[in-house]
């Protein structure tokens, strides 16, 4: 999976947001400051380059569907970050936010319990 840029992955979450559309309606959803229509087109267009995006032509449009799944690329995403800037431990990760005061002691709770209920499944 090819890395997108700040302004592709901005763009990419409308489009799974949308569920797929035009570059119109994409533009609608943005919120303020829009970028260009060029702009946006331009981006759109990038995505398709990398596989991201599949373009149907509907008269003189084109309709732009996902091809990757939001969650694939945030499984991908999450892994190169983890592996990137938290030697590949989750568990520093956590500690991380912990140290910075970003989760609270509820949140942390709230995690191992998930933990524990998934792993008796």
């Amino acid at each position: 999976m090819i890395e997108l840029t700040k302004q592709e992955e901005e763009a990419m979450q409308v489009i799974w947001n949308c569920n797929g559309g035009f570059v119109k309606d994409f533009l609608d959803v943005f919120k303020d400051p829009k970028p260009p229509y060029t702009t946006l087109a331009s981006t759109v267009k990038n995505l398709e380059k990398k596989g991201y995006v599949k373009g149907e032509k509907l008269g003189n449009s084109f309709r732009y569907l996902p091809v990757i799944k939001a969650e694939d690329y945030k499984n991908t995403f999450m892994k190169n970050f983890v592996g990137d800037y938290f030697k590949n431990s989750y568990k520093e990760l956590v500690t991380f936010f912990a140290r910075e005061k970003k989760i609270s002691p509820d949140e942390l709770r709230e995690i191992i319990n998930m933990i524990e209920d998934h792993k008796s499944e």
